[in-house]
C-alpha cells in the first residue's frame, strides 16, 4: 500500500472514531464529503428535491446512530451509500410512488451519434415512472446487482431483470422524444 493510501485510511478511521465519539465537528465533515454524491443518488431516485433532502437527513441521522457498527468490511462510502438507497427506497414506498412497470411497445433502435447530450440522459431519466427510475438508477448508475435490488425491494429477480428490460426501451423512447 502506498503512504498516501495508508494516509487517507488512517485520517477516515480517525474521522469514524470522532463520529462514534459524537463529535459534531467530525461530523459536519463526514456529512460534507459524502452529502453531495449521496443526494445525488437520492434525488436520481426520488426526482423530487424537498423528498430528496429529506431521505438524505434520515439517512445521515441512521448513519451517525450507527457508524459504531461500521466494521471496514466494505469503504466508508459504500456503507453510506447502502443506508441513503434504503431510505430512498423507503420513501418511495412510503408514499405509495413506486409502481410497476407498464409495458413498452413500439420501441426503435436509435442513431444518437449525432449532437447528444448528458442534459437528455438526465431528462429522460428523470422522466420515467419511479419504479422504472429506481430500478435503472440502482443497476445501471449504481451498479447493485439485481439479487441486490430484489433484496432492498422485495421482488425476485426475474422481476427485477424484467423491469429494468422494460425501463431501458422507456428510456430509449423517451430519449427519441426529447432528442427530435
Amino acid at each position: 500500500m502506498t503512504n498516501n493510501l495508508k494516509n487517507i485510511q488512517s485520517e477516515e478511521n480517525e474521522l469514524i472514531a470522532a463520529c462514534i465519539r459524537h463529535d459534531q465537528i467530525a461530523q459536519k465533515r463526514l456529512y460534507e464529503k459524502y452529502c453531495k454524491m449521496m443526494f445525488t443518488i437520492t434525488y436520481r431516485m426520488l426526482n423530487d428535491y424537498d423528498n430528496s433532502n429529506d431521505a438524505l437527513q434520515e439517512a445521515f441521522i441512521e448513519v451517525f446512530k450507527n457508524i459504531g457498527s461500521f466494521r471496514n468490511e466494505s469503504s466508508l462510502g459504500t456503507w453510506i451509500r447502502t443506508i441513503v438507497v434504503r431510505k430512498a427506497i423507503s420513501k418511495l414506498k412510503g408514499e405509495s410512488r413506486f409502481e410497476s412497470l407498464e409495458s413498452v411497445r413500439n420501441t426503435e433502435i436509435y442513431d444518437w451519434s449525432d449532437g447528444f447530450t448528458a442534459e437528455y440522459l438526465n431528462k429522460a431519466i428523470f422522466s420515467l415512472p419511479d419504479g422504472a427510475r429506481t430500478i435503472f438508477t440502482l443497476i445501471e448508475i449504481e451498479g447493485y446487482s439485481h439479487k441486490e435490488v430484489a433484496e432492498e425491494l422485495n421482488i425476485t429477480e426475474g422481476t427485477s431483470k424484467s423491469q429494468l428490460y422494460y425501463s431501458k426501451q422507456l428510456l430509449q423512447k423517451k430519449l427519441k422524444e426529447l432528442y427530435q
